[in-house]
């Protein structure tokens, strides 16, 4: 081939190549490259299917003892503030475990998958045994220890936004299911604890191992291996990154352009001028390399102008305000339902409250998932917020008129589950948990599209997300717990004004917060 076809304008084919210089797995992919959109590109399923679960697990492994822990810290003469405090501190062990366990990941998940089970099947029977051993301690070690298995939920955030095996046009799609996740644990969780303490633990066979308190962790540790055996059968891992601290670029083109720097030097390309938009083959290349792979480049300037460090600040702000308000709702709730003599909640009409809630929005998660190949990110982010921000508002009015138990029942029924009793606060709590849980499903795939598609600002794009998370759900924890001491007047405006804040930000940085659909 002469150096005159090199520079043509026109797209290479597959044909003017010396196919007699091709071995068959360079044509296989030339083949795929021509088939496939790289914008569209997801993992392999059974990978993909375990990410899922995982998040899903550790959701429900987080909430399954919140109906219950109260009762099982002072079984084992410990506090209420005690059991807040088992509650809420597999937060910050997560958080102080992420950063070591980067450190030794290779850009993989094989390695925090296999931490995860491990962690999350020690802390379930530490916790379980925690009633025969008679120790408080035990417990608060359990959840410590389930803490550490904790971190893979930023590696979940991080499989569903990394450019290497997921399409800038999946990346919201994928998170939704993330969220579809969340979900079910929020729901499921607080609704078996309750349903393992009250039918299941103190029926037939109880005893010192088996009881309501520990039958929800021996369950879940049964879970966790089970799943264990899945992941090493059927998880399959990115190739490790040999050098880490290297700005790898993950390009997401059109096939056509896959073909042409798969048989040309792109100068341009190499230098790192542009990472989003890639140009012809110079003219000056007057040699035709060898046949090749696409594969990475380096890009020595990957720096952030301003409007994209505004759209970080914005997104990450959103993601601390959504799990903070997620955070205290969930931690007050069964406070302020027990001391306020119109609602008269137990810990189970607590648990059945937040669970009903929870299970009433998984509808439109399953919903979110396929309007989020349609809608917009920025939209998405807004009216989630939105909605959240308008159930704060009429929750305030309530609150303020203590009309929180208007138009209830005290019935048995309704005294079981709470909702009956208070149908508005219910209403309330059901618009709050949809609209910050919707916000919360875009935060990590906006950020991944504002940010360039390397691995190394994929990793810290994950970071960034699940620190202000971590940042939200603790927070918002505490402020719950103390939401009546301090008034529930200024417990929910503090609430209100986080959110009126964030869309403040989301309108002033309203065009940096276009990006694709999907």
């Amino acid at each position: 081939m002469t150096s005159a076809a090199v520079q043509s304008k026109s797209p290479p084919s597959i044909n003017a190549v010396d196919e007699d210089n091709l071995s068959a797995n360079d044509t296989q992919i030339l083949t795929s490259a021509e088939a496939a959109d790289p914008e569209l590109k997801l993992p392999k399923r059974s990978s993909l299917v375990i990410i899922l679960l995982a998040n899903a697990l550790l959701q429900i492994s987080f909430f399954i003892i919140v109906s219950s822990s109260n009762e099982y810290a002072l079984h084992l003469g410990g506090t209420s503030t005690f059991s807040g405090v088992v509650i809420g501190i597999p937060t910050v062990f997560s958080g102080l475990t992420l950063i070591p366990l980067m450190k030794y990941d290779r850009g993989g998940y094989g390695l925090a998958l296999n931490i995860c089970c491990a962690a999350s099947i020690s802390g379930m029977v530490l916790y379980g045994i925690a009633y025969k051993a008679n120790w408080l301690y035990l417990i608060l070690l359990g959840r410590i220890t389930s803490g550490i298995g904790f971190a893979m939920w930023m590696y979940c955030k991080r499989f569903c936004s990394d450019p290497r095996i997921v399409g800038i046009r999946r990346r919201t799609t994928l998170a939704s299911w993330l969220m579809v996740g969340n979900g079910v644990g929020m729901g499921l969780g607080p609704l078996l604890g309750g349903i393992f303490y009250r039918y299941v633990g103190f029926g037939k066979g109880t005893g010192d191992v088996w009881n309501g308190f520990t039958s929800p962790a021996w369950v879940l540790a049964a879970v966790w291996a089970a799943y264990w055996v899945a992941v090493r059968m059927w998880f399959e891992d990115v190739p490790p990154i040999e050098k880490p601290s290297e700005n790898i670029e993950l390009r997401e083109k059109a096939p056509v352009q896959l073909m042409e720097d798969t048989f040309n030097d792109d100068p341009v390309n190499a230098s790192g001028t542009s990472y989003r938009h890639h140009a012809h083959p110079s003219p000056s290349s007057s040699t035709m390399p060898s046949p090749r792979s696409p594969s990475p480049s380096i890009v020595p300037n990957d720096k952030l102008e301003l409007g994209q460090w505004a759209s970080v600040i914005c997104i990450c702000w959103f993601a601390m305000a959504s799990f903070f308000i997620l955070g205290a709702w969930e931690a007050n709730i069964p406070v302020y339902g027990s001391v306020n003599p119109h609602l008269n909640f137990t810990p189970f009409a607590a648990g059945n409250f937040l669970a009903i809630g929870a299970l009433g929005c998984f509808p439109f998660f399953i919903l979110n998932v396929f309007l989020a190949r349609r809608v917009q990110d920025r939209y998405t982010l807004m009216f989630g917020a939105g909605l959240g921000g308008i159930a704060l508002i009429i929750f305030l009015a309530l609150v303020s008129l203590d009309k929180t138990a208007s138009g209830g029942s005290n019935n048995w029924v309704s005294s079981q589950i709470g909702v009956g009793t208070a149908p508005a606060f219910f209403i309330c709590w059901f618009a709050v948990a949809l609209g910050f849980n919707v916000a919360s499903t875009v935060t990590m795939s906006l950020l991944s599209k504002q940010l360039p598609a390397t691995v190394r600002w994929n990793g810290m794009s994950s970071v960034m997300v699940q620190y202000s998370n971590y940042l939200g759900r603790v927070t918002g924890a505490v402020w719950g717990g103390a939401g009546v001491s301090v008034g529930m007047t200024r417990y929910v405006g503090l609430e209100i004004a986080i959110t009126g804040i964030g869309l403040a930000l989301a309108s002033s940085v309203w065009k940096h917060l276009k990006a694709k659909t999907g």
